[in-house]
């Protein structure tokens, strides 16, 4: 059996595809190269408590990690893989992977933080509605599963949901950061 799966002998002959070979070469897909996910990839989805990003982000500085708002038990962050320009993530700080393992306090933070991102969000970026929820556990789709996660996912009345569908992209019109910046300046303060 070869390393792919397949019995041994009946991928003789044929050759693999390698990322390399498109690289500036035109087709139907028109491939983004996106080499920082591959950290995300050879890490797996749920990595080690230690590495979770959403426990190594607040230990960082701001911008770098991508934190728009701190509270005392959440915070606030871009979504560096985002569905939508401006697609936030309300994090508790406590390494906890399940809705119903969070305390009160972290519950009730998460919902004031996530009002909060919506209303300068529509201050911010002109939203006419969003998508909010949580996937809980791998099976249900959490790409960090052992770190519970709310989506705050920007939606706008022309949204470009064709794109990926027709035209297999995916437009964002402003840099993380640039975006980031902006929603923390109009944050408001305590």
């Amino acid at each position: 059996m070869s390393a792919l799966g397949f019995p041994d002998g009946e991928l003789d002959g044929l050759e693999i595809e390698r990322s390399t070979d498109f690289a500036g070469v035109p087709d139907s897909f028109q491939r983004l190269w996106t080499p920082h996910r591959m950290a995300y990839i050879q890490d797996g989805q749920d990595p080690a408590a230690d590495a979770c990003p959403f426990c190594v982000g607040p230990t960082m500085d701001d911008e770098k990690s991508l934190i728009v708002a701190r509270g005392e038990h959440a915070f606030v962050v871009m979504n560096l893989y985002p569905y939508n320009s401006g697609h936030l993530l309300v994090c508790p700080y406590r390494h906890v992977a399940m809705y119903d393992e969070a305390t009160e306090d972290e519950v009730l933070e998460i919902a004031h933080l996530t009002q909060t991102a919506m209303r300068v969000l529509r201050e911010v970026s002109n939203v006419d509605g969003f998508n909010i929820g949580m996937n809980q556990g791998r099976l249900a789709g959490a790409g960090i599963a052992g770190h519970l996660h709310q989506h705050i996912v920007p939606r706008w009345q022309f949204d470009a949901n064709f794109f990926p569908i027709i035209a297999k992209t995916k437009a964002f019109p402003s840099l993380l950061g640039e975006t980031r910046q902006a929603l923390a300046d109009a944050w408001p303060r305590d």
